[in-house]
């Protein structure tokens, strides 16, 4: 159907009614893509926006017998069939949306919205329908989706971290209060302990060597030298530390730390070897220099061969890598030991906790507690991996300049 040929002229003024022969006119110059359809749901005209829309001319359309299956994506055409019934029934609808096929190929989002039609006794003419392009609006409702996926991870992410804050900060609440009173509890054991030892030593002094049981005397010293250190571990827990940092080599300190734990290691015929990767200069700071703590530093990493050494079976080997970056300096202690459970990972610098409870004389839980501590007050950070029956790696890492 095309539209009449109208002059300007014959163009209505102001308050005068508008002739039936403009309609056709106004319908053809719509921007959205119009239709009219008879109660058979029969296509009996449409405007030449279709063309814009799927390529097909209105001609194109008044041909098909399959309209506007054709121009519709083959995954909506259920759900047109529906709608072409609710359609003809007489029903309205708006803002349905599904996707338009164009001729090339192409895919397009649109909305129709459709309305019965009746003439002035009432009586059912079909229906019309308005279909409008909404790709921007699918766009602009897409980027909002994701941005409230993105918001909705970062609420997410900032309440863990908030919970996971506030674990942390009731737990060094804990640990400042045990570390208090371990403090204020191995003071009170050194002084009766030193007079303890006195009072042994002068026995020992006034009796023969034949005397009956004589042979305990070592085994007692030896005890108390162990409550002393275990004392001074739970001193160490709360203490605040009194080293400088001082410029030295941390190869020459780890060799030092290696060969004061050579005995253990014999006794349990564990061999340890140092690995020194990637030493980088620095300033005035030579490749494998640092300024720290190197009496704490040493005996974090005493404590971590040690652990390491009483994790390992006879055989097996400690080994202790090294590496300098220009920020950080790194040391990693790891063995292919019996390797800690999962659900103890969580628990292992804790203090009191220890997985050496089954040996006499070995764990009070106390060593990776005063590792955490002396880490942490340099600055740094001390991290383990570790799966059973396969080993335990911990992870030092602390300033390689600690001012």
């Amino acid at each position: 159907m095309n539209s009449p040929n109208l002059s300007s002229a014959s163009i209505p003024k102001r308050g005068q009614p508008i002739a039936p022969e403009f309609f056709p006119t106004i319908a053809e110059c719509t921007y959205d893509w119009e239709s009219w359809h008879n109660r058979d749901a029969e296509l009996l005209w449409v405007n030449s926006a279709v063309e814009r829309f799927t390529g097909y001319t209105a001609s194109d359309c008044l041909e098909m017998d399959d309209y506007p299956y054709r121009l519709i994506d083959s995954s909506d055409h259920g759900r047109m069939k529906q709608h072409m019934v609710e359609m003809a029934s007489g029903s309205s609808g708006n803002n349905i949306e599904f996707k338009v096929r164009h001729r090339d190929g192409t895919h397009r989002w649109v909305a129709v919205s459709w309305q019965p039609m009746t003439d002035r006794q009432g009586r059912s003419l079909g229906y019309r329908t308005s279909v409008r392009d909404i790709a921007d609006k699918r766009e602009l409702r897409e980027q909002l989706r994701l941005h409230n996926e993105h918001l909705e991870q970062l609420v997410q992410e900032r309440t863990a971290r908030v919970a996971e804050l506030e674990k942390h900060r009731s737990k060094m609440q804990q640990l400042a209060a045990l570390g208090e009173l371990a403090a204020g509890v191995a003071h009170e054991i050194n002084n009766p302990l030193a007079g303890i030892r006195n009072a042994l030593l002068l026995m020992k002094r006034h009796l023969p060597s034949d005397t009956k049981h004589f042979d305990k005397f070592e085994l007692i010293d030896r005890e108390i030298d162990r409550i002393s250190g275990i004392t001074h571990q739970m001193y160490q827990l709360y203490r605040p530390s009194q080293q400088m940092a001082t410029r030295f080599s941390i190869q020459q300190s780890i060799e030092e730390v290696i060969s004061l734990s050579q005995p253990l290691a014999r006794k349990t015929r564990v061999k340890v070897v140092t690995v020194f990767v990637d030493l980088i200069a620095i300033g005035e700071l030579g490749a494998d220099e640092v300024v720290s703590r190197e009496g704490e530093l040493k005996q974090v990493l005493l404590n971590l061969i040690h652990n390491a050494i009483q994790a390992s079976k006879p055989g097996q080997t400690v080994t202790v890598t090294t590496k300098t970056e220009h920020r950080t300096l790194s040391v990693e202690v790891a063995d292919d030991g019996y390797g800690i459970a999962a659900e103890h990972l969580d628990q292992i610098f804790n203090p009191f906790f220890s997985t050496k409870t089954e040996t006499v004389g070995q764990g009070m839980g106390l060593g990776l507690s005063v590792t955490r501590s002396i880490v942490e007050a340099m600055d740094g950070s001390v991290k383990v991996a570790s799966e059973v029956g396969k080993g335990t790696r911990f992870t030092v890492s602390i300033p390689r300049r600690l001012e």
